[in-house]
């Protein structure tokens, strides 16, 4: 009897202390692994002011879903800031010249941002260039007498601001009711309204932002944005010590010019 109670308490003994090991050794049971969703912090994706919302030409906006629109456009203004140009020519020469050029194309329903046109098209210099376009609007001798321009050995009006502004007003206003667009009529203005109605014919296009067209013409109308953009705000690309007709001072200040 004495023997049975030994082997039992033996093994009651031995199954205590394997039972306390398996506590001891035994790993506890892991929680479950929560999984958070990562959420990425917001881009800094530009204002819709600096993408292009409010770059325009005579009202009618650019495509900001294109990439290559505002590739171009960034291009274009890039060429002509002032660590490029290095002259305050083009902001003069627009001083004094836009108050003349501004109430004519008012007068024949021309948007005024056509008046960018002659800084595009000869820098408002009114020279002659190499296919014999003269004048700052840079008329060809027989587009000039079609729009009631004299052009002959003695006298050329195309080197007379009012009355060739006049002339272009009639032209651009004649492209604009065929193409009405103002920036096709822009394209055409400088490329020629046949070649750009064979484009547009081929292409089955008429957005000029989508148009594949020659280099000259296809950066046409993001040279005049751009030279627009420059213009209204001098100082953002660099221009300084400037004085335009656009700021004109205060009266008090007129005592002291």
């Amino acid at each position: 009897m004495t023997k049975k109670h030994l082997i039992t308490c033996s093994v009651i003994v031995v199954l205590v202390i394997i039972s306390t090991l398996n506590i001891f050794s035994s790993a506890p049971a892991a929680s479950p692994v929560k999984y958070i969703a990562y959420t990425p912090p917001a881009l800094l994706l530009p204002k819709p002011a600096e993408t292009g919302e409010a770059y325009n030409f005579a009202d009618e906006a650019l495509p900001l879903d294109d990439k290559k629109v505002d590739y171009k456009l960034q291009r274009s203004i890039a060429k002509h800031r002032y660590k490029i140009i290095q002259s305050n020519v083009l902001h003069a020469k627009a001083d004094k010249l836009f108050p003349i050029i501004e109430p004519i194309l008012k007068a024949y329903g021309i948007p005024d941002d056509f008046k960018y046109v002659p800084l595009v098209e000869s820098g408002l210099r009114g020279g002659t260039s190499p296919k014999g376009a003269r004048g700052i609007w840079q008329f060809m001798p027989g587009t000039a007498r079609t729009y009631g321009l004299r052009v002959n050995r003695k006298i050329d009006e195309r080197l007379n601001l009012k009355k060739s502004t006049v002339a272009a007003c009639k032209y651009i206003k004649e492209l604009y009711q065929e193409f009405n667009s103002w920036t096709l009529a822009a394209a055409a203005y400088n490329n020629g309204s046949v070649k750009l109605e064979r484009a547009i014919d081929r292409q089955n296009e008429d957005n000029y932002f989508r148009m594949s067209l020659n280099r000259e013409t296809g950066t046409y109308v993001y040279k005049l944005i751009a030279m627009k953009e420059i213009i209204n705000n001098p100082e953002k690309y660099g221009y300084k010590n400037f004085y335009s007709y656009n700021q004109r001072p205060l009266p008090f200040m007129l005592a002291y010019n």
